[in-house]
């Protein structure tokens, strides 16, 4: 089974690929912190030394190299889905879920926490806001092709993990028929 989380930074793909890979016994990986480890650098730092055509190109390859494995979560980074077909493929060799957060949820998750994201490091709140609502403009054409989507700001934990692991169950059963 793989499970490829994907949606706005701030969604809670990293947060959500840990406990659902803890609750279907796989493995559960972060994309950006493979890369970082591939590439020695913070994601922030590729993005200054190399740049961000740079980037997407190292993101699309080690993605396909977890076509190789046989089951895990993946938490994407945001904009994974958006470069080198990397949607499409990630549809082919596994199940896709949107982690679909409205924008002031966004916000208030990513206040703390620009200086470690690049595309967002010199933003105001008022900035923030503004660019994450464009940013979902332009990402939504990929984000919809996803398997499944999931809006849980309202739910508890319990519940988006119930929600999920059912859209697994449900993926699972169409591979088998």
């Amino acid at each position: 089974m793989k499970i490829f989380l994907i949606g706005m930074m701030g969604s809670g793909k990293s947060f959500c690929s840990k406990k659902l890979a803890k609750k279907l016994k796989i493995q559960a990986y972060d994309l950006d912190r493979v890369i970082e480890m591939t590439e020695d650098l913070t994601i922030a730092e590729i993005f200054e030394e190399e740049g961000e055509a740079y980037f997407r190109k190292e993101e699309a390859k080690i993605l396909r190299w977890f076509g190789e494995k046989k089951s895990f979560v993946l938490a994407t980074g945001g904009g994974a889905p958006c470069f080198y077909d990397n949607m499409e493929w990630m549809n082919q060799n596994g199940i896709t879920i949107w982690l679909n957060e409205p924008v002031n949820v966004l916000v208030e998750r990513l206040k703390s926490e620009k200086n470690q994201r690049p595309l967002i490091k010199d933003l105001t709140d008022d900035e923030l806001a503004e660019f994450l609502t464009n940013k979902i403009s332009e990402r939504s054409q990929f984000y919809s092709l996803a398997t499944h989507t999931v809006e849980y700001s309202s739910m508890k934990e319990s519940e988006l993990l119930k929600l999920i692991k059912k859209s697994v169950e449900i993926e699972e059963l169409k591979l088998k028929s």
